[in-house]
């Protein structure tokens, strides 16, 4: 059934468009006219400068790169579907913010970043904590893209279920993350120790996923009601709670 606009041109915000409905024109004036187009070019501009920043003479090139694959990942998928999908502002600044984290974990490694070698010292820590606040983004930031992504494509409406579900989506993508390190370690040995950034502690993996975990249950705990303001905004419609 085809989704109907309203008189201003504004979908529902629990609903996209059907982009096979829409003449090429209509579809160019959309695109001309995104109204955070200046937004997403300048959060572009900064993951883009950062990025030359980590790449230049990181700690570890091999760590680096594995590090900051998830970035070209992601961003790959958000270049093709920008004509039809673009997240709201506050996904697209998180998006940025993530970012930033990887960058700054590829160009030092995870176990030392010099902030959080600092607050080890200072607290008199066991190790450099930097890597969980890396999980906890892990699944801060994937909770919300999921969410948007749930809600506005009308696949669960909001309620328990949309919450449950989008931790199960955050602990399984903590999960593969968790696997690839593994596999890493296998396939590469000794070489992948900055990769996993173990640090000596047998418990490491568990703590990860509990970060992400606690991560994801922050966004939605946090900021669902800005999350739907944002979305709100982006659709042009009140989004009903």
């Amino acid at each position: 059934m085809p989704i109907e606009r309203a008189s201003n041109g504004a979908y529902g915000c629990n609903m996209e468009p059907n982009f096979n409905d829409i003449s090429s024109e209509d579809l160019t004036r959309m695109l001309v006219q995104n109204p955070d187009r200046r937004l997403h070019i300048a959060l572009w501009s900064a993951v883009g400068i950062a990025l030359l920043w980590s790449g230049w003479h990181p700690r570890d090139r091999f760590t680096w790169f594995m590090e900051v694959f998830p970035i070209f990942a992601g961003s790959a998928v958000l270049i093709l579907i920008y004509a039809k999908f673009r997240f709201s502002r506050l996904v697209c600044w998180l998006l940025a913010l993530h970012a930033m984290v990887l960058l700054v974990g590829g160009h030092y490694t995870y176990a030392e970043v010099p902030l959080f070698n600092w607050i080890r010292d200072h607290w008199h820590l066991a190790r450099n904590d930097y890597d969980r606040l890396g999980h906890f983004m892990q699944g801060f930031v994937p909770a919300l893209i999921a969410r948007e992504v749930l809600i506005r494509r009308g696949v669960v409406p909001r309620g328990p279920w949309l919450r449950f579900i989008v931790l199960c989506i955050c602990l399984a993508i903590s999960a593969a993350y968790e696997l690839l390190e593994w596999q890493t370690a296998v396939w590469n040995g000794s070489k992948a120790d900055d990769f996993l950034g173990t640090q000596g502690d047998p418990w490491d993996t568990q703590k990860d996923m509990t970060m992400a975990l606690v991560g994801a249950a922050c966004a939605l705990w946090i900021t669902s009601r800005r999350h739907d303001r944002s979305m709100q905004r982006l659709s042009g419609e009140r989004c009903t709670p």
